[in-house]
């Protein structure tokens, strides 16, 4: 099916890379704004806190937890139906917790419909939908993907927060849900292509134009979920995802405001700081694929965890605001910088047709890392009254991941142009 419409010089890769990126803006977005709820539903209902925070923790548990299958679906089939299927579900999900009534309703929608649908509108699907539409500048995009998972946090939440002072938790539920429905599962639908075939156009960048890839071809650069757990790259780069996870999502992002209101901060500011962090994420992921393209992934890699551990050790020391406000745009910078370089590895080690797969499991290993660190985390504060150590020991865990990026052996070229994926080597068969 052609489009009614013409696009002169742009290819159509980058229509796709627009659609992608407002499908993963409204996703995360909704995804992240539970917490905007929570007060409201307490009031209405009088569940505890440790009930609803238990909604949330399922929620990012199943969002990790599908990225495995969903990220196969989108190697396999493309990455067309998945989205539509997740912005289907979100908008489900999200109008559903609008009409909850009983705890176990919200466990239902906000806990495993919205999770669900969140994962199909993730990073493992972006991550398929770039190398099957772009031959170069696969950082950039990834980056471009990193960045509007970001700025959907920084638009959906205030916009959350807005409905809900204005009109209620139940109507920010329904006009979020709908514009799910009424925008963004459309949108997916028309503008959003499989493959560069679809359209009769080869991938962007590619040298000279060519035959759509076989079944067989393509297999040449897949590795299974079996084949690479064999292989130590895999488990370097799940290692330190998980670091990722622990340090970021986990710790920072779950502990960071009680940290700062606890040491004479106004919350106000340390709510400020927060903003300024998730706006520079945007800047980092955007820097850090570009970084993977002109130097390759792992150089960067290596550098990003060195600078997040260097941001951690600082992090305890700062006193006045305007050190916050340093520390908190430093440690923004790399705080999703990782997630091109890691799904740019991952693509260079295993090939382009597995990274949707395989991008899910290695995520699956950052959530799992999140939930352990929001939890120590906690733990550390119960233990010895203060977050120092946790903040240390986090910032040892990033000096670590960024010598296991470093042990990581990649194969020359050549392996990768005869179509074997590098990890495995030149003995290993294909998918």
């Amino acid at each position: 099916m052609r489009l009614p419409f013409h696009l002169g010089r742009i290819h159509y890769a980058w229509v796709v890379v627009a659609a992608v990126v407002v499908v993963l803006m409204a996703g995360s977005g909704v995804r992240a704004s539970f917490g905007v709820f929570i007060k409201p539903m307490e009031a209405e209902f009088g569940w505890d806190r440790v009930s609803l925070s238990t909604v949330a923790a399922l929620s990012m548990f199943l969002y990790g937890a599908i990225g495995p299958l969903v990220g196969r679906l989108a190697d396999r089939w493309g990455p067309r139906g998945v989205l539509m299927a997740g912005a289907l579900l979100l908008g489900a999900g999200t109008l559903g917790s609008a009409h909850v009534s009983s705890l176990w309703q919200l466990y239902v929608t906000a806990g495993i419909i919205t999770a669900f649908g969140a994962g199909g509108a993730a990073m493992s699907v972006a991550a398929s939908t770039t190398m099957r539409w772009f031959d170069s500048k696969t950082g950039v995009v990834i980056g471009i993907f990193g960045a509007g998972l970001a700025a959907g946090q920084l638009l959906v939440i205030p916009l959350a927060m807005a409905l809900t002072v204005a009109w209620g938790w139940r109507a920010a539920y329904l006009v979020l849900g709908a514009g799910f429905l009424v925008l963004v599962l459309p949108l997916a639908g028309i503008l959003v292509r499989n493959a560069p075939s679809d359209m009769g156009l080869e991938r962007y960048g590619a040298a000279e134009k060519s035959a759509p890839q076989s079944r067989s071809e393509a297999s040449k650069e897949r590795t299974s979920i079996w084949k690479a757990v064999r292989c130590l790259p895999f488990w370097l780069l799940a290692g330190s995802y998980w670091v990722c996870g622990y340090t970021t999502s986990g710790l920072v992002l779950t502990h960071l405001i009680p940290y700062t209101t606890e040491q004479g901060f106004p919350a106000a500011q340390a709510a400020q700081a927060l903003g300024l962090m998730g706006a520079l994420n945007i800047v980092g992921t955007i820097g850090s694929g570009w970084l993977c393209d002109r130097f390759g992934p792992k150089t960067p890699l290596i550098c990003f965890y060195l600078l997040r551990g260097l941001s951690l050790v600082l992090l305890p020391m700062v006193g006045t605001g305007p050190g916050l406000f340093g520390c908190a745009a430093a440690y923004g910078l790399n705080y999703i910088s990782t997630v091109p370089a890691t799904t740019a590895m991952t693509a260079k080690l295993f090939g382009r047709y597995s990274v949707g797969e395989l991008s899910g499991w290695i995520f699956l290993s950052h959530q799992l890392g999140a939930a352990f660190g929001a939890t120590l985390g906690g733990y550390f504060y119960q233990w010895f009254g203060n977050y120092t150590l946790a903040f240390y020991s986090a910032a040892g865990m990033a000096f670590v991941a960024a010598f296991m990026i470093l042990a990581i052996r990649e194969k020359p070229s050549d392996d990768r142009l005869a179509g074997v994926p590098a990890a495995l080597g030149a003995n290993e068969p294909g998918y």
